[in-house]
């Protein structure tokens, strides 16, 4: 089977948004756990970070705000995870 260039350059496309999906959600995952005070595991950063960037696009869209950059993403992720987490610690007392 025969590449193409323009095959190839999406398949790298791909993985690079895979790989900034990781990065976003582990630094969101952690920053949220050092605020609400709670403790994981690479995968639980992972996890709360990649659910909180969605819950953080809803509120950051909602409320029209703006962020561009990968410092801007890991911002709205990590939001998403503190309000993720805060209201899953409600839920557990």
């Amino acid at each position: 089977m025969v590449e193409w260039e323009g095959q190839q350059r999406k398949r790298g496309e791909k993985m690079e948004g895979w790989m900034i999906m990781l990065v976003v959600g582990l630094a969101a995952g952690w920053l949220a756990s050092l605020v609400i005070k709670t403790g994981f595991s690479l995968l639980g950063y992972l996890v709360v970070g990649i659910i909180g960037s969605y819950i953080g696009g809803f509120i950051f869209d909602f409320l029209n705000i703006q962020v561009s950059g990968l410092g801007g993403q890991i911002l709205s992720a990590a939001v998403g995870a503190m309000v993720f987490l805060f209201v899953l610690n409600r839920l557990r007392r």
